[in-house]
């Protein structure tokens, strides 16, 4: 069957991200997707939250005709990783290498996104061949910059490597911008980690201004709020 999943995207409990869970769950559902992986950064609380609210079950299958791929993405020391199909502690700041063999321990599937993106954290040429990778991230609807897209695809190519498509939404309403075309065997979260694994087909579209213009605002809200400085403690 053929299933359209956005394989990144962000809520409210990431930094930089203003998504409701909610919100989320009823924009895909707006958009015809079957689904999406809700990745955020170094924390899985939204799929405890979404599990908690009756979104997500532990055996894998849809709720109401919509799969929600448990995930997160990574800040490793090298950058950023999606791990889908799990769930993980925090492991900011780990070697990229053993972020990797941890996510294969777990089950999961080890996915660089926005590889090359030199603003966005990206992995790139050298440190991508030392890992053993399931797939790459080769259309990012929120690139900074279109020719990183072009170069993972490039790459991707040449290490004949499964290509992904997501949004990488951190607001609801860029939610499928861009997704994955899987051809799964069922409609599990089984079925579309080895649907990944072959290879999906890309829906391949970039945010809008609107939308590129929030998450360019989330990012430095994220960023002062980190530099503001801790009030002193009065003795």
């Amino acid at each position: 069957m053929q299933l359209f999943i956005d394989l990144h995207c962000h809520s409210r409990f990431s930094a930089d991200g203003v998504a409701e869970p909610e919100a989320l769950v009823s924009e895909a559902r707006a958009k015809g997707l079957h689904g999406f992986a809700i990745t955020d950064h170094n924390t899985c609380a939204c799929v405890d939250y979404f599990e908690q609210h009756g979104f997500l079950n532990k055996q894998g299958l849809p709720v109401n005709g919509l799969l929600i791929i448990p995930g997160q993405e990574i800040t490793t020391a090298e950058g950023h990783l999606l791990a889908l199909g799990i769930r993980l502690p925090d492991l900011k700041g780990i070697p990229a290498l053993e972020a990797v063999e941890l996510i294969h321990k777990a089950g999961g599937l080890a996915i660089p996104p926005h590889p090359y993106d030199f603003f966005r954290a990206g992995i790139r040429g050298p440190v991508l061949e030392t890992l053993d990778i399931d797939a790459i991230e080769v259309f990012n609807a929120a690139t900074t910059l279109r020719r990183y897209n072009r170069q993972a695809f490039t790459y991707a190519q040449e290490r004949g490597l499964p290509m992904t498509a997501a949004s990488d939404a951190h607001d609801s309403a860029a939610l499928g911008t861009a997704y994955s075309i899987l051809e799964a065997e069922t409609f599990s979260l089984a079925g579309v980690l080895e649907a990944i694994r072959k290879g999906p087909a890309l829906r391949q579209r970039y945010l809008t201004p609107t939308n590129a213009l929030k998450k360019t605002w989330n990012n430095v809200f994220r960023l002062r709020r980190q530099r503001r400085p801790r009030p002193e403690k009065v003795a």
